[in-house]
């Protein structure tokens, strides 16, 4: 498993933070998180092309393994990079967003609104998706976004502890290890990258820090 420290490199290097801007009101393009039974049995999330076989190092019968890169906050932002890769042995095409199941503690889905660009939050999640063809080996990568924000004392806050990641909308999940709670606040919303191609001499940004930072409240204690 990469350190914590490589994480958030990959992370930064999927989509520049340019500017932490407040979460915009939800545009036309948003739609409700796909909800389900429970969350799907997880899979392995090994960095590099595992053999074909049984056990947790068998690659998946779609052909790709998608993991989580970590999550990075600032100033109640939050931003978590996912990254999916070829572990099979044939190209993959990949076009569009992640599709995004998320789940409470006790495994009850918890609807979001799935904000596609998430314009209004930071530079780069608003640039288009492209057709991407995924050789054996190769990655793509994306990033949530979200705010830890209370807007309404009355609601109580919402903490998504499972998450489960699918290539796009219809196809199957996987689940994905988190390194600590979706604290989405009761705002129910988050952004989402397009996917983009993953490259090794990719430059990492660094973000900088909000010109005009945003205060949150904590959420109502029960």
């Amino acid at each position: 498993m990469a350190s914590r420290t490589s994480r958030r490199r990959l992370l930064l290097a999927a989509v520049p933070l340019a500017a932490m801007l407040p979460l915009a009101a939800c545009t036309p393009g948003d739609h409700a998180g796909m909800g389900g039974d429970g969350p799907a049995a997880s899979g392995a999330v090994g960095a590099s092309p595992p053999a074909a076989g049984d056990g947790p190092a068998a690659c998946p019968e779609s052909g790709v393994r998608i993991r989580a890169l970590g999550t990075d906050a600032a100033m109640g932002l939050r931003a978590l990079g996912v990254e999916l890769v070829n572990c099979g042995t044939a190209a993959y095409p990949v076009h569009g967003y992640p599709s995004l199941r998320l789940f409470d503690g006790d495994g009850a889905p918890i609807p979001i609104q799935l904000v596609e660009g998430a314009k209004g939050i930071t530079s780069g999640f608003d640039d288009p998706p492209r057709p991407l063809i995924l050789q054996p080996g190769e990655r793509a990568g994306a990033a949530l976004l979200w705010r830890n924000l209370v807007t309404d004392s009355t609601v109580v806050a919402t903490n998504g502890e499972r998450l489960e990641v699918a290539p796009a909308t219809g196809q199957p999940p996987q689940a994905v290890e988190l390194d600590g709670p979706i604290d989405l606040g009761n705002t129910g919303r988050v952004g989402v990258s397009a996917w983009k191609k993953v490259t090794d001499s990719a430059p990492t940004p660094t973000p900088p820090a909000p010109e005009t930072p945003e205060p949150t409240r904590s959420a109502p204690l029960l």
